[in-house]
């Protein structure tokens, strides 16, 4: 952690970034590897845990009603799918970033995931910057 906030810093002072864009920089880093390769692409379950705040919920809407999932409920269902299908997916989720949003230490996120080449979910994330780091602690969605 030492390595990367002294590269932060030269990167910074070398290039004339603010912190809230090193800020823009770190969570695209986060949500591309906790989220879009960990999750979507089923990659390893603790690149998940280390991108995900233990109080993680997915909120959804079905049949009129919220509903809500839990990070260690995800990941169960992760586990147990990859346990009866261990072959990677056919076609690998990528991600376009709408745009980030940072004030402090929370920062809201807009991306689209896209699988073999169709739009299938444009998500809304919401972060909290803890002391190791951002953490994705929300997610809202609609699917396509």
């Amino acid at each position: 952690m030492k390595n990367l906030l002294f590269s932060l810093i030269l990167l910074i002072s070398g290039a004339g970034l603010l912190a809230q864009d090193v800020d823009k920089i770190l969570i695209q880093k986060v949500i591309q590897e906790s989220y879009v390769d960990g999750i979507q692409n089923r990659g390893p379950v603790e690149s998940i845990r280390k991108g995900f705040d233990p109080g993680f919920e997915l909120l959804g809407v079905r049949d009129n009603q919220l509903t809500r999932l839990t990070i260690g409920d995800w990941i169960a269902n992760i586990e147990k799918s990859m346990q009866a299908n261990p072959k990677p997916p056919e076609h690998l989720t990528t991600v376009k970033f709408l745009f980030i949003d940072v004030t402090g230490i929370s920062a809201v996120a807009k991306i689209e995931l896209h699988r073999h080449n169709r739009l299938i979910f444009t998500d809304y994330l919401s972060l909290y910057r803890f002391e190791d780091g951002w953490k994705i602690v929300n997610k809202i969605y609609h699917r396509h």
